[in-house]
């Protein structure tokens, strides 16, 4: 059975050649389509301020005293997600704080060449394309519950994919089609069936000249 584990991270700003780095990361298995309760989270102390990205989740740099480096956790996070499929919304942006955190620390290789990757904006960008894609705007798609979610938060965030990545993937699709098909339906001729092994049997009754008057008289009124 294929391991799914659904990844997102949070970080300082948005490009990490401009210096910025993660620091949070949050991961959930997804094993026979059931979100797991094993999960790997971990803050990380990115060795700089916080900045203006507190205002998108909330972490503050007072908060990220004494928590760890992240050569202190990639070692942990790596054997984590080692032999599964991963899975991230905008996969661009996450892969590349994460493989600029392991350049850092002198480590070459990238996730996408130890892990097989699934970017759910791409596939929701194929599903219904010339719609909206980011996460808020696939949970009102697939009626996902998000009223815990205040803030941006990496593994909050991970399992609100989670639950995202499976409702893309059910199957359910045909149930919920936008255009219907209104064209009638034939039946094929030879599906129609006529009974007429008894048809010298059956009897017509005609009505009399009483009950063809009182009919038309009927209707005159």
């Amino acid at each position: 059975m294929e391991r799914l584990i659904v990844l997102d991270t949070e970080t300082t700003g948005i490009d990490p050649q401009e210096g910025h780095r993660i620091i949070e990361v949050g991961a959930v298995q997804i094993e026979n389509r059931e979100i797991t309760n094993t999960e790997f989270h971990k803050y990380v102390q990115p060795n700089r301020i916080v900045g203006d990205s507190v205002k998108v989740h909330g972490i503050t740099d007072k908060f990220l005293i004494n928590k760890p480096q992240f050569n202190q956790i990639s070692d942990d996070l790596l054997s984590f997600i080692e032999g599964s499929t991963l899975i991230i919304h905008n996969a661009p942006f996450d892969l590349g704080f994460l493989n600029h955190e392991l350049k850092l620390n002198g480590v070459k290789t990238k996730v996408e060449d130890l892990c097989p990757v699934i970017d759910t904006l791409e596939l929701s960008k194929e599903q219904r394309p010339g719609t909206m894609h980011n996460l808020d705007a696939l949970c009102r798609r697939f009626g996902i519950d998000t009223s815990a979610r205040t803030r941006h938060g990496a593994l909050l965030d991970a399992q609100i994919l989670a639950q995202v990545y499976l409702a893309m993937t059910g199957g359910q699709s045909n149930l919920f089609q936008e255009t219907q098909n209104n064209e009638p339906q034939i039946s094929h001729p030879s599906m129609i069936k006529k009974n007429k092994s008894n048809k010298e049997k059956i009897k017509v009754v005609f009505a009399n000249e009483e009950e063809t008057e009182l009919h038309l008289n009927y209707f005159k009124n």
